[in-house]
């Protein structure tokens, strides 16, 4: 495994790269089976700002051009190139409410979140287009003990400020953090997967259900609400993520055969927190 990194590399598995110089090495291409594009600054753990949502654009589109340059460059010469394990997000998705689960097939949504993730994904279209097989990572929010917005709300539940977001009636797609590590392997190692992929859990649950369950494993009450009105002022384009409702479900994933250890927020709830 070949990590690339933007200094200079502290040992022979990393190479250094400059994503948004649209500068890679070629040679790192050599004898790798799928490249696994993980880059983008979070977009949830400071202020959409203009300045940031420069940031948080660039740092996505620049890199995955990058990845592509080369990749379809490495194609068009010698016919074959590695996979593309793209990062997406749900984001994608309109947040008005469905009357029914929304698939790979439903069509992007309208906010500045949705039209970002939409350029996201076009920016590797190139690739596919030449043949390389390309898989887009259309990922929920991802629970892991270490990182993202678990430690955060568990802080909050242990001290007693858990709250619910807005009603909580709203679907809240959510991932566990090992089934998400397992999708990247399963779509790296399988010639037949390509297009978006949904990583959510196959079961469904809403925002005061989430909270309810939270505050049930960590025997904490959950008495507090935010309120959607002060909610929508103080997160701005985020705000559409948190209250509104996305009814979504991994299709394509479970359809393929690919299965989740973690299908329900009771089960991603408890891995996450005894991971």
């Amino acid at each position: 495994m070949v990590r690339l990194v933007r200094r200079e590399p502290a040992a022979v598995t990393e190479s250094e790269w400059d994503p948004d110089g649209g500068q890679i090495d070629p040679d790192v291409l050599d004898d790798v089976d799928a490249v696994v594009n993980l880059s983008g600054v979070g977009i949830a753990d400071r202020p959409l700002t203009a300045k940031r949502k420069t940031i948080v654009r660039s740092s996505r589109i620049n890199s995955t051009r990058t990845l592509v340059r080369a990749l379809t460059a490495r194609h068009s010469g010698t016919g074959s190139a590695p996979a593309l394990i793209q990062s997406s997000a749900t984001g994608w998705y309109p947040t008005e409410g469905s009357q029914q689960p929304l698939t790979e097939d439903t069509a992007s949504g309208s906010g500045w979140i949705a039209r970002l993730v939409a350029d996201w994904e076009q920016e590797a279209r190139p690739a596919a287009d030449a043949g390389v097989r390309v898989v887009w990572m259309r990922t929920s929010p991802v629970l892991g003990a270490d990182g993202g917005m678990l430690p955060l709300m568990r802080r909050a539940w242990s001290l007693g400020a858990g709250a619910q977001l807005g009603d909580g009636r709203q679907h809240m797609p959510i991932v566990q953090l090992q089934d998400y590590l397992d999708f990247v392997l399963w779509a790296a190692g399988n010639d037949q997967a390509s297009g978006p992929y949904n990583l959510t859990i196959p079961e469904p649950t809403t925002n005061g259900e989430f909270s309810d369950e939270l505050a049930s494993q960590l025997h904490r009450p959950r008495i507090l609400r935010a309120p959607s009105k002060l909610l929508s002022v103080a997160l701005g384009d985020l705000a559409d993520q948190l209250l509104g409702d996305v009814w979504l479900v991994p299709k394509r994933a479970t359809d393929a055969g690919f299965t989740f250890g973690a299908p329900d927020v009771t089960a991603a709830i408890r891995a996450s927190l005894h991971h």
